[in-house]
């Protein structure tokens, strides 16, 4: 149990250097056509380039095509006219991010419910640490996000290469307050199993009363 937290506690810490990355502003000085036009949410251009035969998952330097610049963007016309226009919308960036991913770390419940609708797959493996659009959520108590992404058929016990589920990232991961709590709801009243144990054998509650977290420990027992 000690070394799971140890082993959290460096997760945080270490975590932002395998972040998202969203365009940076020398990226977008360098876009033009499609990026460009996914980043400004500017859909008649969209449509116009895409019947003029450009490459709709074109990638920039990180690799993002305009799918991914049009999430990061929160532009959901943008998005919507690219899928229609043929792009990828399981396509994955330089750090192994796709569109409902990028989605489901902002927050941005409209975009994750769009892009399962545009083909964006909620079982889909991503970032280094072969999770899922959930598990990322369930980390960032994003409720409403996991809610959406649970409704779309995500996985609820994919266990990642940390040997975590979105359920155990939720309490390991998290703060113990409102957002999560709702998040460890979502799960639990879903279905999800709570046995699943880390790489210690130590199981989401005993990791909720190792912390103190007692409105998740009610919800778990």
């Amino acid at each position: 149990m000690l070394r799971s937290i140890i082993f959290a506690a460096a997760l945080a810490f270490s975590g932002a250097a395998l972040a998202q990355t969203a365009p940076s502003a020398s990226d977008i000085a360098s876009y033009s056509g499609l990026h460009l036009a996914a980043h400004e949410g500017r859909v008649d251009d969209i449509n116009r380039l895409v019947a003029e035969g450009a490459d709709v998952n074109a990638r920039d330097r990180a690799g993002r095509t305009p799918a991914h610049v049009a999430a990061f963007a929160s532009n959901d016309a943008a998005l919507t006219a690219l899928a229609q226009g043929g792009a990828d919308m399981n396509a994955l960036e330089n750090r192994v991010y796709d569109v409902l991913t990028i989605a489901a770390v902002a927050n941005d419940p409209e975009m994750v419910s769009l892009a399962m609708e545009l083909g964006n797959k909620p079982d889909l493996i991503t970032s280094v640490y072969d999770g899922t659009a959930l598990i990322a959520a369930a980390h960032l108590g994003h409720h409403e996000v996991v809610a959406r992404l649970v409704e779309g058929g995500a996985p609820l016990d994919h266990v990642n290469n940390l040997v975590w589920t979105a359920l155990m990232e939720a309490v390991v991961l998290g703060d113990g307050g409102p957002d999560h709590i709702k998040t460890v709801q979502i799960l639990v009243d879903a279905g999800a199993d709570q046995t699943i144990p880390d790489r210690d054998g130590a199981t989401p509650l005993e990791h909720a009363r190792s912390r103190g977290y007692r409105k998740i420990v009610n919800i778990l027992e």
